[in-house]
């Protein structure tokens, strides 16, 4: 297994790949994992790594201990003029789009506060584990900050406009329960069991067909559009009637 920690002034992300599983931590503990500017950059390098190796099939983000991020760092806010806190902005929003655009399924490990801009990251995510811990919202209001268009799309198309604006108005903050009836969680599951859970169904990607995910991450793979893919559909009908795991040509290529 590969492993790239990189540091940044008050904490760290860390890049583990391995059998086609890329796991990024973010790692600022006695912070919540907020993450300053420093930070927002590496992760958005960190991201340019994963997408250069062509050995990476699916990706999990985590946050440790029991903290997936509360966002940014305010404290580094304070210190800023506006036009900083405006050029900081911007290297947020360059970093969450470089997930969106990621060509590779992702998987949120969420544990703890999930607020800010760590929010509207987790909301770019292919799916999200939570736990009975998780806590997710975007209290900007109190803070004097203006949200984006791009920022409010991504909460709008999970909410609608209506629950945006009450989310946003109201600074509310969503347990558990509320955050999955809305969708803001696919599952949920024991604090102990998260990362175990989310790197079982990471592995379980792993050994989907090539295609089948790339018609949905990475659609422009395909010229022309076939609904049977062209490798692995004849090998995934036998294995169904022969009741057994299939064993895509696809994947078999990329180990």
């Amino acid at each position: 297994m590969r492993i790239v920690i990189k540091r940044a002034p008050d904490g760290k992300i860390t890049l583990q790949e391995g059998a086609g599983i890329a796991v990024v931590t973010i790692s600022r503990p006695e912070a919540r994992n907020a993450l300053t500017t420093a930070m927002w950059k590496e992760l958005g390098r960190t991201v340019e790594e994963i997408q250069g190796n062509p050995k990476n099939k699916v990706v999990v983000v985590r946050g440790v201990p029991g903290n997936f991020t509360a966002g940014s760092d305010i404290k580094e806010f304070a210190a800023m003029s506006t036009e900083e806190a405006d050029n900081a902005f911007r290297t947020m929003e360059s970093t969450i789009a470089s997930f969106e655009k990621l060509k590779l399924p992702v998987i949120g490990a969420i544990d703890g506060p999930v607020y800010g801009a760590g929010f509207i990251l987790a909301l770019t995510f292919s799916l999200r584990l939570g736990t009975k811990h998780t806590k997710m919202g975007i209290p900007v209001a109190k803070l004097g900050i203006r949200l984006g268009t791009e920022f409010l799309g991504r909460i709008d198309r999970f909410l609608g406009p209506h629950r945006t604006k009450e989310l946003l108005l109201m600074s509310e903050i969503y347990g558990h329960e509320t955050a999955a009836r809305l969708g803001l969680l696919n599952r949920i599951v024991d604090r102990e069991a998260l990362d175990k859970e989310a790197l079982e169904l990471a592995a379980s990607i792993t050994k989907l067909s090539k295609g089948s995910v790339d018609a949905l991450f990475a659609p422009e793979a395909y010229g022309t559009f076939r609904y049977a893919d062209e490798t692995d559909f004849q090998e995934g009908c036998r294995a169904f009637m022969e009741k057994r795991a299939p064993d895509f040509p696809s994947r078999r290529r990329r180990s």
